[in-house]
């Protein structure tokens, strides 16, 4: 397993702020699963490729592997 966290440099939507606003892990298979901060919800995702289509907004966040 890989650990990453997810770096908003821009807010574009104005709901989860800046700064690491998540932090995830990639499994082997290169399934993914995130954790918001803010709000605790989770998400998850085929790989990370999808997950930065969804939450990287052209990147002003940022996947940043630990």
């Amino acid at each position: 397993m890989k650990t990453f966290h997810l770096n908003r440099l821009e807010d574009a939507s104005g709901v989860s702020g800046t700064g690491i606003v998540a932090r995830g892990v990639e499994f082997q298979d290169g399934q993914c699963v995130l954790h918001w901060r803010d709000s605790g919800s989770i998400g998850i995702y085929s790989s990370l490729k999808k997950l930065e289509e969804i939450h990287g907004h052209g990147g002003r966040t940022l996947v940043v592997m630990s």
